[in-house]
This record gives structure tokens, C-alpha cells and sequence, in this order.
């Protein structure tokens, strides 16, 4: 059979045209959606800082050695749910739920950390009305894209946390951890351009 009458018999019904397990799939469809959505986030982010003029020096406001130190914690959870989805596609379960669980431990870390940046904030005066450092859109854009993104970490502990749970009942699942693997990814990198983009520049 032609490549051609292969490629036309998948795109037929059936079958995966891209040759990827229907879950696989629709994770990258959420990452792409997601992804625009944080774009759209940090853009509009540049633009009312760009259009407000005077605006607050993040080294001022933030410890942006802490906020380095959340960024190192939430990168090394990306080294090693990268070892969890390596351990998996060796077909090795109990050293790929290793992995995964201390994943799970790095996103409680940074969790517990942005919480602690929160607090510090909000005691410093900041608010969605208003702040001591200018301009009150500072502080809301601050709530809402670092809540947003702590949100997606929330929510990836919590996907991982199930995946782990059903690996220590046997119910292990090596596409589980690689789909987990994805969606984790898409969070680190997303916090990456957050620090650069609001933190840095």
C-alpha cells in the first residue's frame, strides 16, 4: 500500500492521523489554547505598563533573590518529572513514581513558596484597589497572572497526585505520566516567561 493510501486511510476514521494516543492529542490542543491565553495575559501586561509611563522598579518591590530561588525549585521539579517520563518509557514503574513523587514534592514547594510572596505582598500594602509603589494596575496584574499560573501549578499537583495514587494501587499508567509529563512542562516554562517578563524586565 502507497504512503498515500496509508495517510487517506487514517485520516478516514478510526485511527489517529498523527499516530498518538487520543489523550496525547488532546493535551497539546489544552497547551496550545493555554498557552495563547498567557500570551494574551503578558501582553496586555507590556502594553498598560508601556502606556502608564511611571511604574513601580520590581527590585524594590519584590526580593528577587526569592523569586530566583521559586524559579530554581520549580525548574528542578521539571528535571525530575522528566526523569519520571524517561523511567516510564523504559518501562521501569516503580523508579518512574519515584521521580513523580518528588515532582509532587517541588510543586508543593513552590506552592508554599508563592504563598509566602503573596503574604509578604499583601502586608507591604499591596491590593487590587491600590498600592504604596504606584499605579494599582501593578498589583493586579500581579494577583491575577501569578494567580493564574499558581492555579495551573495547583492543578498539576493535584493531576499528578492522582497519577501517583493510581500507580501505588496498581492501576500504573506509563501514557499517564508521559500526558502528566506535558501539562507540567508547559507550567514551568510558562513560569519562565512570567519571571523574565514581569520580574526582570
Amino acid at each position: 500500500m502507497s504512503q498515500t493510501a496509508i495517510a487517506q486511510a487514517d485520516w478516514g476514521g478510526g485511527a489517529s492521523p498523527f499516530g498518538v494516543a487520543w489523550q496525547k492529542m488532546m493535551m497539546w490542543f489544552f497547551i496550545v489554547t493555554d498557552a495563547l491565553l498567557f500570551a494574551g495575559l503578558l501582553v496586555s501586561y507590556g502594553v498598560v505598563r508601556i502606556a502608564t509611563g511611571s511604574w513601580p522598579v520590581q527590585s524594590e518591590v519584590f526580593s528577587l533573590t526569592y523569586i530566583a530561588a521559586m524559579t530554581f525549585v520549580l525548574i528542578t521539579s521539571s528535571a525530575t518529572m522528566a526523569c519520571a517520563v524517561k523511567a516510564a518509557e523504559l518501562k521501569r514503574p516503580q523508579i518512574a513514581t519515584r521521580w513523580l513523587w518528588l515532582t509532587i514534592v517541588g510543586g508543593f514547594g513552590f506552592l508554599g513558596m508563592q504563598a509566602y510572596e503573596w503574604s509578604h505582598f499583601i502586608h507591604e500594602g499591596g491590593a487590587i484597589a491600590s498600592n504604596p509603589w504606584g499605579p494599582p494596575t501593578f498589583s493586579q496584574f500581579f494577583f491575577v497572572i501569578t494567580g493564574f499560573h499558581g492555579f495551573h501549578v495547583l492543578t498539576g499537583v493535584t493531576v499528578l497526585l492522582v497519577v501517583a495514587i493510581r500507580a501505588a494501587i496498581g492501576k500504573y499508567s506509563a501514557a499517564g505520566i508521559e500526558n502528566a509529563g506535558l501539562y507540567w512542562h508547559f507550567v514551568d516554562l510558562v513560569w519562565v516567561f512570567v519571571f523574565a517578563l514581569f520580574y526582570l524586565v
